[in-house]
């Protein structure tokens, strides 16, 4: 029982210290290779999105990893393909540690890396840097989304593309966060499908902020930031309904232009094809992709990339002890499987190629 003369954490259970952000990164090195990487996919993304670089940008993979060994088995087979088709797409893989919750659940490798509601966030760290290391080393950018303010002082140096979902893309922290990364980030609409909260999001990170954060020695720190140029937007559809269709995406594009930014978020937008633009079926998601593809060939412009959710079985079952799980499957949203990801990914590549000539 509490004593009376206590008034602060009364319904805190425990205070665990992290490693600091520089010690992991330390001991898990990213390493002239892997920064040459991140550095010129950067880049490369960064062209797409301002549009001196015609190709397609896929972000695609698991909804959230939770199991290391699956999600580099994917991440090799999606290696090959990404090489093979490098002239028309940049890809670059989903490796998602961090899960928003509606209500509660289970909330990512870093926070439960065991699913089992053990929450060694410590070991969760370590793992999911690994992961990261991993999939680079198969020649494959990174795409995540920052959930926890803290957590990219660990992660962030080997990221390409970060994304600020739609839980949180109203949240001044998050568009603070967001204007300090050093990659182009994305901003989903949030649930109701309001579009302006995302142009305003983007706009707030293109400017310079200070705020409360941590530096890489794990110290409370006052962080002040520069803004972010490469915000943009993406259409994820809402509990409304869709919001992918030509008519959406030139509305979008419109009020982002009234913006008065130039750039990443006046040239165009990433589109969401699962969540509510296919009411999180993935059945549905591959017509989605389809449909986004025959637009492109027959010449639309404004959508400058494309997220896809997959993995290497098809669905999603719940979250449990490992060894108790499908290999591949994913244990948050439903995804595509990965003989269908192949298949679109080469119709996406087509489709750009048609829209050249």
């Amino acid at each position: 029982m509490a004593k009376a003369s206590q008034i602060s954490d009364l319904r805190v259970r425990m205070l665990e210290p992290l490693p600091a952000p520089r010690d992991v990164r330390r001991d898990q090195p990213l390493g002239p290779g892997r920064s040459a990487l991140v550095r010129a996919s950067r880049r490369e993304t960064a062209d797409i999105l301002r549009g001196d670089d015609d190709r397609l940008l896929l972000i695609v993979g698991p909804c959230s990893v939770h199991d290391p060994a699956a999600a580099l088995d994917y991440a090799r087979r999606l290696a090959a393909v990404a090489a093979e088709l490098r002239d028309d797409l940049l890809v670059v893989m989903r490796v998602y540690f961090e899960k928003p919750r509606t209500t509660v659940g289970w909330k990512g490798l870093i926070n439960d890396p065991d699913l089992d509601g053990s929450h060694d966030v410590i070991r969760g760290l370590r793992i999911a840097r690994d992961v990261l290391l991993s999939v680079l080393d198969v020649g494959l950018p990174i795409a995540t989304e920052f959930l926890e303010p803290t957590s990219p002082q660990y992660t962030a140096d080997a990221v390409t593309w970060g994304a600020i979902g739609a839980r949180n893309v109203e949240s001044q922290v998050h568009r603070q966060l967001a204007s300090g990364l050093s990659m182009p980030v994305g901003l989903k609409n949030s649930t109701d499908g309001d579009v302006q909260i995302a142009i305003d999001a983007a706009v707030t990170a293109a400017n310079e902020h200070t705020f409360f954060g941590v530096d890489s020695e794990g110290r409370a720190a006052a962080v002040e930031t520069t803004g972010n140029p490469d915000c943009h937007i993406i259409l994820r559809g809402s509990v409304a309904g869709p919001n992918y269709y030509a008519a959406d995406v030139a509305k979008a594009l419109e009020a982002a232009a009234r913006s008065g930014l130039t750039g990443a978020l006046a040239h165009g937008l990433i589109v969401d094809a699962s969540h509510g633009n296919s009411g999180k079926d993935h059945l549905r998601q591959a017509e989605v992709v389809r449909e986004i593809a025959q637009r492109l060939a027959a010449g639309e412009r404004g959508i400058t990339g494309l997220m896809m959710e997959s993995f290497l079985e098809a669905g999603a079952q719940e979250p449990g002890p490992l060894p108790t799980l499908t290999y591949g499957q994913s244990v948050t949203d439903k995804c595509l499987s990965w003989p269908t990801t192949a298949d679109l990914l080469r119709e996406l590549a087509a489709a750009i190629r048609a829209r050249r000539a």
